[in-house]
């Protein structure tokens, strides 16, 4: 008899749910989530670290038969998804679950494009790989989220949830892509957990190394389901068992009941945060809070003083210490800063609302928003702290020149399913993603194959755009 785990839960799952039985918002997301995470990688492509990542992968070797973004020749399979996810994260610009804080597709897209050409999938069947994947991934996380202290368990005992997770969704979805049995799924879960890695110290004290997180994971995934393949196998407790997933990575907190409630009924993919803006997500809504007050004709000339109130628990990213925070010495970190958000959100970006080229060293350190910067404090607000994590709020009080006071509340987070994105916003912010890089023909190609994923018979034609960049 079967033994009934955790892990097999999910590969029955898997299996169980064909392409027909994908609920429409489901499906349509998907494309959505291709477009979204392929314009990132396209943008990133100009970083150093992109370019070390694909030299290293170049190196390699082995039977080339997937794609990579901004790669003219074909890559192994685990190669093509290791590229494709470290410049889909690189940017801190992939799409976010809520309240798991995770950012499924960076890790789960890569793999399921890698495994789809490997193996000669459909479009059907990628977006259902995805789908699974993107699930998978998202249950895990939530796993790790505690509802007490409304933190990720995962990020304070140090570690990456993303990669983590993305690793097991990256390999789920690679196994439904390749046709594995439930068994195989499960034996590709429990391969995938003895991969899946990733520290974030480097958030602390430096590093590019998160960089590679996702295409790291991306890497586990497809590697877990060739090896299972192969018949390698893994172990079917290896969720919840006494040295599973949960000991080793949640010490025995992880919530089991957030892997089997409404599994196969409710779907993670179109409840993800699409980003609009190329910054850290806590500081979205002081963007919009800002942008706010631009829209009501108030200028910063007009601003005595600026007060950003905050969930507490966001402070320490976006406005510890304040002297730093008003300070940003490169556009990298004018990211992880409430006074920059503001700054942008006042003087208006491009886009939706904020395009990377808001981010530039050279705009990070301007005298104009190092002004604004000067007179912003960032907060904690009650009101703020009652919604977190389930919304990245903002409050926005100016105290201006003539003496009045004025309030902006941002309560929810855009790109949300409270306030989505279309798929035009999204094409949108891929256009600008994109710029420079793709012709508007070539754009406009890859967007409408994204728009009729599903459609395809060859998921690699996706590539045939953006193999070779440049105008």
């Amino acid at each position: 008899m079967t033994e009934s785990t955790l892990a097999r839960t999910l590969a029955e799952f898997a299996v169980e749910h064909s392409f027909d039985d994908l609920p429409a918002d489901v499906v349509d997301s998907i494309g959505l989530r291709v477009l979204d995470t392929l314009g990132i990688a396209i943008a990133a492509t100009e970083l150093d670290t992109s370019a070390m990542a694909t030299a290293w992968a170049r190196e390699q070797g082995g039977r080339a038969v997937a794609s990579a973004v901004g790669v003219e020749e074909n890559l192994p399979p685990t190669l093509a998804a290791f590229v494709n996810g470290v410049l889909a994260h690189s940017l801190d610009f992939d799409d976010t679950h809520l309240p798991s804080v995770l950012h499924p597709s960076a890790s789960v897209v890569p793999a399921a494009l890698a495994a789809a050409q490997q193996h000669g999938a459909s479009g059907r069947d990628l977006v259902r790989g995805i789908a699974i994947g993107l699930e998978v991934c998202v249950r895990l996380g939530m796993a790790g989220f505690d509802p007490e202290t409304k933190n990720s368990v995962f990020f304070e005992n140090g570690q990456h949830a993303t990669s983590i997770c993305g690793a097991m969704g990256g390999a789920a979805a690679a196994a439904v892509i390749g046709g594995a049995s439930a068994d195989g799924i499960v034996d590709t879960l429990g391969i995938a957990a003895s991969m899946a890695a990733g520290i974030i110290e480097a958030n602390r004290t430096g590093g590019t190394v998160k960089r590679m997180h996702c295409g790291w994971a991306a890497h586990s995934g497809v590697s877990a389901a060739g090896l299972a393949r192969h018949g390698i196998t893994g172990p079917p407790t290896v969720l919840e068992g006494r040295f599973g997933f949960f000991q080793a990575w949640l010490h025995q907190s992880g919530r089991a009941a957030e892997i089997t409630d409404g599994l196969g009924s409710t779907w993670a993919a179109p409840g993800l945060f699409v980003k609009p803006y190329p910054a850290n997500h806590f500081t979205h809504a002081a963007l919009d809070a800002a942008a706010a007050l631009r829209s009501r004709g108030i200028t910063p000339a007009d601003v005595e003083r600026f007060v950003l109130g905050v969930p507490a628990a966001n402070l320490r990213t976006i406005g510890e210490p304040i002297e730093v925070k008003r300070t940003p010495q490169t556009g990298y970190m004018a990211q992880f800063s409430g006074p920059y958000a503001v700054a942008v959100g006042i003087l208006g970006g491009g886009g939706l609302g904020a395009v990377l080229d808001d981010y530039t060293d050279e705009k990070a350190t301007s005298t104009e928003r190092r002004d604004i910067m000067a007179r912003v404090d960032v907060v904690p607000d009650a009101q703020c702290n009652a919604i977190f994590p389930h919304q990245f709020p903002a409050v926005l009080t100016v105290h201006l020149t003539d003496g009045t006071t004025v309030v902006e509340e941002v309560l929810t987070t855009r790109g949300g399913p409270e306030r989505p994105l279309s798929f035009e916003d999204v094409r949108a912010k891929f256009t600008a993603n994109v710029g420079g890089l793709l012709s508007v023909q070539a754009a406009d190609a890859f967007a409408a194959q994204c728009a009729g994923l599903a459609d395809l018979e060859d998921p690699g034609m996706l590539f045939d755009s953006i193999r070779t960049l440049g105008n």
